[in-house]
């Protein structure tokens, strides 16, 4: 095999690199300058109030992140509006350690997210980690999701769970993110804000809470537009939604959820080539604008959630959700290509139907007169998808006009069913250790009705089931009550979703059913510590061997095609510290350094259908794209509850290789922010205002990376400087 020659355009991504190992020290400036102010105002603002204690359940039992053998993170809802945007989840998620979070400027196409590098080669939406918001999937059952339904503004937490314990949560939870909002409080409140910003950028939020009687309410709404960072990337989005808490009786509770996202516009810019990126980074490439490359879409969901305790021990909790999505999408697919009358087209149409249930008891009790409790469930999701395909023209030569939905090209019914069982328990058989296991086992069937068949397009109907046994266990070992040790392992398992299936690497019309599932062997020990001096301080290492990865073979004008590519590895060190000074100044520091590696050679290609001429060999050791080797975020804030407030923030991400061939690369970045901030009180009423610059010192960076890219459209422009003020106002009745 030949030897893989350094292209000028990875050599070029050494000087940027360089440069972002140098800036962390100009962040130490900032959070010593912010801190001494901060301390300074500490005699001008009163005690703090006593906060109740904090707590996560994304283990499905409560318990404090710090008694949980496995790698959980909260985030409180304070941290996420507080003087943010409130438009993107990946604006909050930055002291999450392992956790990589892009926003990639580019709203048809959502947040990049991906967890010790599982979804990291998503080219859009999120794959490879679990969602959840109040306890309802944003997964659908073949593992795709989604994030754009949450409304910012309402969030009461967001707990991250990574490593073995998320196989518990079944298909593609290389983590699980869970998102909770509020509940109404007893004092009827409204709240308004807005911001403003760079490019275009308006953000507009509303939101009443409050109970009477026995019922919770909390109803929100936000709207959001911009004209984008980038040419041909303007995007509007509207949120709404409800909660009702009803309190039927001292044992029973019922909750009631609805939300709706309404996408009508967001232009698709598409990524640049490392020649448009380094000329022209806010431009946009030719193939956009000629195909009118955008997507919109329409989603609305509701759930119920009843809960019942049946006596001290026992307790059933039962979740029932069903919804609706629309996605209409424009690409940039080549008129020849989609002259080929196997082609379905440059324009997707797809109508998702997707309903589903989680059943669960919970038993808390004794086991040899220690504390002892289990969880047992059954969860079973279902997703009808109408996907039909259209020419991204109408005309023929010469009077083509591209950028509309032309002539019919595909048509069938898709469907995902899963249908899982699951068991953990956790015991404390020991004063200082504890034990935790579970099991879960995940049945998937998937299946396709063709309905658009002439005479060179054959009926491509057919199906195909996946199945796994998932087991975990965790041990804790309690050295005294301010450091615990722990060890966790588990088996992972991720299905190939349906838009991964969509596409045949032949070309031919129909599912790619040969894709298989890939399964992965986890393991992770970590010590937690919390110590009045030093804060709480936590550190994971892991060891990650999948099997079967799924990996991209093919990925042109936006259309990919997939298949397994052996064995892979990902090892690593995650830290995080967090610690309070002066009631209110709050330093947080997250540190992460992720070795993810093929171990087995595979080829790609640049072309689909995929010639022998056009095959590229991956080696052995390459890295994988789109994961970053090291990343480390470091923020210092300063939060009373009344008077100025303010804080600096920075994030060091090291060069992410662009493609499996490991030719070219996104430079390494450090980026800073700063924020200032005064809350006023005035009896009922609680104002604020703010204002925050991001990109403090106007770095050139590449927020993200497309994946495998087969026109080398790789990289997608991060703003440059950009500011963006606030105000808001509560009144409490």
């Amino acid at each position: 095999m030949p030897l893989l020659r350094r292209s000028p355009s990875a050599h070029h991504a050494e000087p940027g690199t360089l440069r972002a190992r140098r800036a962390p020290l100009g962040l130490a400036v900032l959070l010593l300058l912010a801190s001494r102010w901060a301390l300074a105002q500490t005699a001008a603002n009163p005690s703090p109030a006593v906060l109740p204690p904090v707590v996560v359940t994304a283990t499905r039992v409560e318990a404090a992140p710090f008694d949980v053998p496995a790698s959980i993170d909260r985030v409180d809802g304070d941290a996420v509006r507080n003087d943010r945007a409130q438009v993107n989840i990946s604006e909050s998620l930055g002291a999450v350690p392992g956790l990589l979070a892009r926003d990639r400027q580019n709203y048809a196409q959502d947040v990049q997210i991906s967890v010790r590098g599982f979804g990291a080669r998503a080219s859009f939406g999120l794959r490879g980690v679990r969602v959840y918001v109040d306890g309802i999937p944003a997964t659908f059952p073949d593992g795709q999701g989604q994030i754009t339904n949450v409304d910012l503004g309402s969030v009461e937490r967001i707990e991250v769970l990574r490593g073995p314990s998320s196989a518990l949560y079944g298909n593609s939870a290389g983590g699980v993110i869970q998102v909770f909002t509020e509940d109404g409080a007893s004092t009827p409140t409204v709240d308004f804000g807005i911001a403003a910003g760079s490019n275009g950028v308006l953000r507009e939020n509303t939101k009443l809470s409050g109970s009477t009687g026995a019922i919770g309410y909390v109803l929100s709404a936000s709207h959001f537009q911009t004209d984008g960072y980038r040419d041909h990337s303007a995007a509007e989005r509207n949120i709404a939604n409800a909660k009702l808490t009803v309190h039927l009786d001292d044992a029973s509770t019922l909750t009631v959820i609805a939300n709706s996202v309404a996408l009508p516009k967001a232009q698709d810019p598409l990524g640049l080539t490392r020649a448009l990126y380094n000329t022209d980074p806010r431009g946009v490439d030719p193939a956009a604008t000629a195909f009118n490359t955008r997507k919109s879409i329409d989603q609305t969901q509701a759930g119920l959630i009843w809960e019942r305790r049946l006596d001290s021990a026992n307790a059933l909790r039962v979740m029932v959700y069903s919804g609706h999505r629309n996605t209409e999408q424009f690409q940039a697919i080549t008129l020849g290509a989609q002259a080929n009358p196997l082609s379905p087209g440059g324009v997707i149409a797809l109508g998702s139907d997707y309903r589903g249930t989680d059943m669960r008891w919970t038993l808390r009790s004794s086991l040899a007169e220690r504390p002892f409790t289990l969880v047992a469930g059954l969860a079973a999701d279902t997703l009808d998808q109408l996907r039909q395909g259209y020419l991204n023209f109408v005309g023929t030569a010469p009077n083509v006009v591209q950028g509309v939905a032309g002539a019919l090209r595909r048509d069938e019914n898709d469907s995902a069913l899963d249908v899982d069982e699951y068991v953990q328990a956790t015991w404390q058989f020991a004063p200082d250790w504890s034990a935790s296991a579970g099991l879960r086992h995940s049945s998937v069937r998937i299946e396709s009705k063709d309905h658009f068949i002439t005479a060179s397009n054959g009926d491509d109907s057919g199906g195909t089931s996946f199945g796994a046994t998932l087991p975990v266990f965790g041990l804790m070992y309690a050295l005294n009550s301010s450091v615990h040790f722990y060890a966790t392992a588990g088996r992972g398992f991720e299905t190939p979703t349906l838009n991964e299936l969509a596409y045949r690497p032949t070309g031919a019309t129909g599912l790619n059913f040969g894709l298989q599932p890939a399964t992965s062997d986890n393991l992770e020990l970590g010590v937690k510590t919390r110590l009045a001096d030093i804060g709480e301080l936590s550190a994971a290492v892991f060891d990650t061997r999948t099997q079967n990865e799924i990996v991209t073979l093919t990925n042109v004008g936006g259309r990919s095609t997939y298949q397994n590519a052996g064995a892979t590895q990902r090892t690593g060190l995650e830290l995080g510290w967090t610690n309070t000074y002066a009631d209110y100044l709050r330093a947080q520091a997250a540190f992460s350094t992720l070795n993810a590696t093929y171990r087995n050679a595979f080829v790609t290609c640049n072309l689909s259908p995929c010639p022998v001429s056009s095959q590229q060999t991956v080696a052995a050791g390459n890295s994988m794209p789109g994961v970053a080797r090291e990343s480390l975020y470091a923020a210092l804030g300063w939060a009373p509850p009344q008077g100025w407030r303010g804080g600096v923030d920075g994030r060091f991400l090291s060069r992410v290789f662009v493609n499996d061939t490991n030719s070219d690369a996104a430079p390494g970045f450090f980026v800073a922010s700063a924020n200032l901030g005064y809350v006023a009180l005035f009896g009922p009423w609680k104002l604020s205002g703010f204002t925050r610059v991001d990109n403090l010192f106007d770095r050139r960076y590449a927020g993200s990376v497309i994946v495998n890219e087969g026109n080398s459209r790789f990289f997608e422009p991060a703003p440059g400087r950009t500011w963006l003020a606030g105000v808001s106002g509560t009144l409490s009745f």
